[in-house]
């Protein structure tokens, strides 16, 4: 329990409503430029003189990021909102997993996702390096002057930083706006994350970075290995079994009928995974306590448990009603071919 608790501390600190940085008129700094970004979509290349005069917010995110997606809702809402009261929003696209830098993706998620602003794709890091960010998501607000004024890391605060939004558009001479805070009604995994319930942490499933591996083989790197999965896992360790190839960012599953279990205590719980063969929409089914999750079923998965893996996303395979307690959750994949890169929780 102590462990559980210390790691959701640490989640909050890196992620959640708290996880805050403000800078006042007196620390600002001139933004940087987006010139580094490798393409645009939703608009053509913004430069410091298209910006000028204008009340900039910009955006860190990847589009597997549950914390980012999180925050979607209210970037999308604060675009329309004030976009005719001088407002730009600009989502920085910097990849976290390699397939993330396939500009076809990013694209496919500017759609799917309903993004109408601007967003700079950042495949090099060079804006990211520019701003010297650390974060997705990181929220950065930048006067009619070009100067950054306040900044804010994580998810949540959304309050403020709409009140820091009409504060700077007010400084610039906007006026008429609607002073009453945006209000928004999030499903799927854009909804809030239920934090007095989230004990789990997110986890990779590649080499370089995953931690709590139970399987009694330890982990072979880039060679088909198989393994096994204990009868018991201890909170938030996690297994696979099967014939898998461990890679340093993700497993793959080189024949069909192989599994992954966690152990997790969170409403939600969430899988980035794609297509890694020549198979078409692999089939999975997930269990949770060895049963069909019935209304626990998450958007990408049906009452009985079944989905398929349709591209590489991040996939919600579970969403819990109360009441929220340590649950084992399993993942058959009927096909091969399939790529899975972390668990996030909700």
């Amino acid at each position: 329990m102590k462990a559980s608790q210390l790691a959701l501390a640490a989640l909050r600190a890196v992620a959640g409503p708290d996880a805050a940085h403000f800078s006042g008129a007196g620390q600002s700094r001139e933004m940087p430029s987006l010139a580094g970004a490798t393409g645009w979509l939703n608009s053509p290349p913004l430069t410091e003189a298209d910006l000028r005069g204008n009340v900039v917010l910009v955006q860190f995110w990847t589009y597997t990021c549950i914390n980012w997606l999180r925050t979607l809702p209210y970037v999308r809402a604060w675009a329309e909102k004030y976009r005719g009261s001088g407002l730009v929003v600009v989502g920085v696209h910097t990849p976290e997993f390699s397939f993330e830098r396939d500009a076809d993706n990013v694209e496919r998620a500017v759609r799917d996702m309903q993004i109408t602003y601007p967003v700079a794709i950042d495949s090099d890091y060079a804006i990211w390096d520019a701003f010297g960010n650390n974060y997705w998501p990181a929220l950065y607000f930048a006067d009619a002057d070009g100067r950054l004024r306040h900044q804010h890391f994580g998810e949540g605060e959304y309050a403020r930083s709409e009140m820091t939004i009409q504060q700077l558009l007010s400084d610039a001479g906007a006026n008429g706006f609607d002073p009453h805070l945006v209000a928004v009604e999030a499903d799927g995994p854009e909804a809030g994350a239920d934090w007095a319930s989230l004990w789990s942490p997110e986890n990779y499933l590649g080499q370089l970075r995953t931690e709590n591996f139970a399987s009694p083989e330890p982990p072979v790197l880039d060679r088909p290995w198989r393994y096994t999965a204990p009868d018991s896992l201890a909170l938030n360790q996690w297994a696979p079994s099967g014939n898998w190839t461990m890679g340093r960012e993700a497993v793959v599953l080189n024949e069909p009928n192989g599994r992954i279990a966690c152990s997790f205590h969170a409403r939600d719980l969430h899988l980035v995974m794609g297509p890694a063969g020549q198979v078409d929409h692999p089939r999975f089914r997930v269990l949770v306590d060895g049963q069909p999750p019935g209304p626990a079923h998450g958007v990408d998965t049906d009452d009985d448990g079944f989905g398929t893996v349709d591209e590489q996303r991040l996939y919600q395979l579970i969403r819990q009603p109360q009441s929220i307690t340590d649950r084992r959750f399993d993942i058959e994949f009927l096909d091969h071919g399939v790529a899975a890169y972390a668990f996030t929780f909700g």
